[in-house]
């Protein structure tokens, strides 16, 4: 009994610490005075925590306001200068791999290019590692400050490494160990946490690539107080992450989201996932290049042209007052891409009735750019009146680096549940750069 209300009573610590982490966290400099009144937590208990926290270096105090009839008010935030995370976006062009302070400021950036059709696991893991070298990780000292294995991983700065969090193509199926499932690139049931354990002993973290963009839109963009959204990401390929209540929803095998391997054509065009019809046939940046290719009747792409320069030119073509046979092609391409992603919205909205429905990934930012007037026209046609009227169809306000952002708000997202706590590393591995 004694030992079940030790557990108690640190549970409810724990849940108190991280209570008034969060609030410091996504709230500018407050008071504790504010935090009490917020979390509805005493001003005893939120004082205990509040010292713990600052005892632990993870809240400190910057300043005081005038208050009116008794003593200034101290000020307190998170400090977000002596922790860090690294975010990577693994993606079909290239992999991003940055490294942020806590409040997810970005602080150096490298991108791995990637050979298309090269997306076997251990090429992407050594593009992982080049990265996570190239923003300045590096061994850092045990905690007597001797250069051990076994110390926490450090960057320049000497602010401590939290982890690494990872998002991807595909399904992730994490139980008991992380899974990854990408029919477009060949993954079948791939141990990439297993396999990233051989480069670094950091904690990772991975999730969906579209689930991360959502939770860096959600926590930093487009997205914040909307419990009801889809974000969709449109990049060579296309994936959507559905926010139910607040919390995304994953289905029972945590697939949920494949919104461009809905059927958009019946037989249609030969999708990479090998279907016919599919939507991202029609509107993932690889297929909007493939049928401005046919329809001009040029080659087909050889897997060396840079996908983001092909449709920045094609858009060029639209965008130009001559009617060249290029410019009516790009016209005709990127009407039918506009009205293929309103015809999903427009079926989004009727099976989710979301609040939003924010575009995102960098191929959804160059497209939907010229293309949301149209796009928003045909989701109205397309849905039903009433939950279409409340649905706002907006642009991520991101970037195209929310994939990574938001994969760097997983290991944040575990500090903050913790209170504050650091996730085991595993011993004896250290980062390396493998070539």
């Amino acid at each position: 009994m004694a030992d079940q209300a030790g557990r108690n009573v640190r549970d409810l610590r724990r849940s108190n610490r991280s209570l008034l982490l969060r609030h410091l966290y996504f709230h500018d400099q407050v008071s504790r005075q504010d935090l009490s009144r917020a979390t509805g937590l005493s001003t005893a208990s939120v004082s205990n925590v509040v010292a713990e926290m600052i005892e632990a270096g993870i809240v400190v105090e910057a300043g005081a306001v005038e208050s009116e009839g008794g003593r200034p008010r101290i000020l307190l935030e998170v400090d977000a200068s002596r922790f860090q995370v690294i975010g990577v976006d693994v993606g079909e062009t290239h992999v991003r791999v940055e490294r942020f302070d806590l409040a997810l400021n970005e602080l150096a950036r490298a991108d791995i290019p990637m050979s298309a059709g090269h997306y076997e696991p251990e090429v992407v893991v050594a593009a992982i590692a080049t990265g996570i070298a190239a923003v300045g990780c590096r061994p850092g000292a045990g905690a007597d400050g001797t250069a051990s294995d076994g110390g926490p991983l450090v960057a320049g700065g000497g602010a401590e490494i939290l982890g690494i969090g990872i998002g991807v193509p595909g399904i992730v199926q994490g139980v008991p160990e992380p899974l990854v499932h990408c029919q477009t690139i060949g993954w079948d049931g791939v141990p990439l946490e297993a396999m990233l354990r051989t480069i670094t002993d950091l904690p990772v973290f991975i999730d969906n690539g579209a689930t991360t963009m959502g939770q860096a839109e959600m926590w930093f963009g487009a997205g914040p107080e909307a419990a009801d959204t889809v974000f969709l990401l449109i990049g060579s390929g296309v994936g959507a992450s559905v926010l139910a209540g607040g919390a995304p929803y994953r289905g029972s095998s945590t697939s949920a989201g494949e919104w461009g391997h809905v059927t958009a054509v019946i037989g249609g065009r030969r999708c990479r996932c090998g279907a016919r019809g599919c939507l991202e046939a029609y509107i993932g940046a690889e297929s909007v290049i493939a049928r401005y290719r046919e329809t001009v009747g040029a080659a087909p792409a050889d897997g060396t042209e840079d996908e983001e320069s092909e449709l920045r030119r094609i858009l060029g073509f639209a965008e130009g007052a001559r009617s060249t046979p290029q410019a009516r092609a790009a016209r005709a391409v990127l009407d039918d891409t506009a009205l293929h992603v309103g015809v999903g919205i427009g079926n989004l909205v009727n099976l989710f009735n979301p609040e939003r429905v924010i575009i995102g990934g960098w191929a959804g930012l160059l497209l939907a750019g010229p293309l949301l007037p149209r796009i928003r026209e045909v989701a109205r046609e397309h849905a039903l009146h009433y939950p279409f009227s409340r649905t706002a169809i907006e642009l991520g306000r991101l970037g195209p680096d929310a994939v990574a952002r938001g994969a760097a708000t997983l290991p944040v997202a575990r500090f903050l549940n913790s209170g504050g706590a650091i996730a085991a590393r595993t011993p004896a591995l250290t980062v390396r750069h493998r070539t």
